[in-house]
């Protein structure tokens, strides 16, 4: 195969025989495959089926029945399992017109970039396709924020954010990728140091279906930034942060009521550790839980952990309120801040600690622990 095109999908059943028929027009004359990743619950699989029977090029599907990693590891499985090194990634949805492909292609023969990108914002691109100017104003918003967290990666990039592009699979470390949300071309330029080119498309209406941008995936995008960026370290003080302003406002919406603060104290401290231990556990160390202890084993190591964490910090508060005369807000703030450190190193080399498989050296694990997860991926 001379190119390999992968389309990940999720309820695109009206779109996939408009789809393969413009590519196969587009492609005439090359020798590709379109591989459908799908993670459909409606009948996207038996049409991509009826269409690759009928198809003059081949076309191939895997249906992934307990999809992992959202679409970014739908678009590395498709990237893994290609005949050629030379992948082509879109969306099924026709906003990413298939006629551009050639010229995708056509600016990678010149044998000096490892990724060419089709930009909504380069020169002569456009980004009609989106629903509303609320769309338009997100998308651009969201670019340039991204471009600012990443200014060396992302100087010759206009849209880190599109999900129509050209990759050589052989730039990119594809078992080293962990794809945290939807966003699958920005972790390839935030952890490659990839040299790239863009050509400018238009991204034109939906053909059919309904879009699945959503409240949900903008957190989503949010946490895949930061801990790009950052590392583990930071989305763990994001959660921790987010954690502290609740224990916070419970401490002093129940002292506001009356209630003496040791308590409010104790009560905002066992809900912001059941709340922080949810968020961790979905998006600062998802991708550490398989090799770590059983979900439960982990609740209760974090919620053994943060009570002793607890009562120690309360009284240390209660020590700062009584002989020093804060106030119990501020007091609480302050040993919060403090045991941030703590809590992480305890959380990435205890909670999250893949099983044991033989002795190691103690000091050594504690080393690289530490310096994986605070550390990486971050910007070079």
């Amino acid at each position: 195969m001379e190119l390999s095109i992968v389309v990940p999908t999720y309820n695109e059943a009206p779109n996939v025989a408009e789809l393969v028929d413009r590519i196969t027009v587009a492609m005439r004359g090359v020798s590709c495959e379109v591989i459908f990743v799908d993670d459909s619950t409606d009948a996207t699989p038996d049409v991509v089926r009826d269409v690759a029977a009928r198809a003059d090029i081949p076309v191939r599907l895997i249906h992934r029945e307990e999809p992992d990693q959202g679409l970014g590891g739908a678009v590395l499985e498709g990237i893994a399992a290609s005949q050629s090194d030379l992948c082509v990634v879109m969306d099924a949805d026709l906003q990413h017109p298939p006629e551009k492909i050639p010229e995708l292609v056509e600016r990678f023969s010149h044998g000096d970039v490892d990724l060419v990108i089709a930009s909504r914002y380069a020169g002569g691109g456009k980004a009609d396709g989106f629903a509303d100017r609320t769309r338009v104003f997100v998308s651009r918003m969201s670019t340039l924020v991204t471009k600012a967290m990443f200014p060396v990666r992302l100087r010759e990039v206009t849209d880190p954010m599109t999900g129509f592009f050209l990759i050589d699979r052989r730039a990119l470390d594809v078992d080293g990728l962990k794809p945290r949300g939807f966003k699958i071309l920005l972790e390839m330029l935030a952890r490659a140091p990839l040299t790239v080119a863009e050509v400018p498309f238009d991204f034109g209406d939906r053909h059919a279906g309904e879009s699945k941008a959503s409240l949900r995936q903008g957190f989503h995008f949010i946490g895949q930034l930061t801990a790009l960026r950052f590392g583990k370290m930071s989305l763990f003080a994001l959660v921790g942060a987010l954690g502290a302003v609740i224990n916070i406002g419970i401490v002093w919406a129940l002292t506001a009521l009356g209630i003496d603060y040791i308590v409010a104290a104790i009560v905002a401290a066992e809900l912001t550790i059941i709340g922080n231990f949810v968020l961790i556990e979905r998006f600062v160390f998802h991708d550490m839980r398989g090799a770590a202890s059983g979900m439960w084993v982990r609740f209760a190591k974090s919620f053994g952990f943060n009570n002793a964490e607890a009562l120690v910090r309360i009284p240390i508060m209660a020590l700062m309120v009584e002989s020093w005369h804060i106030s119990s807000v501020v007091a609480t703030a302050i040993t919060l801040a403090v045991a941030f450190i703590v809590r992480f190193v305890f959380h990435s080399l205890v909670v999250y600690a893949p099983r044991k498989e033989g002795p190691r050296s103690a000091a050594r694990e504690v080393a690289e622990k530490i310096d994986e997860q605070a550390m990486q991926p971050g910007e070079l």
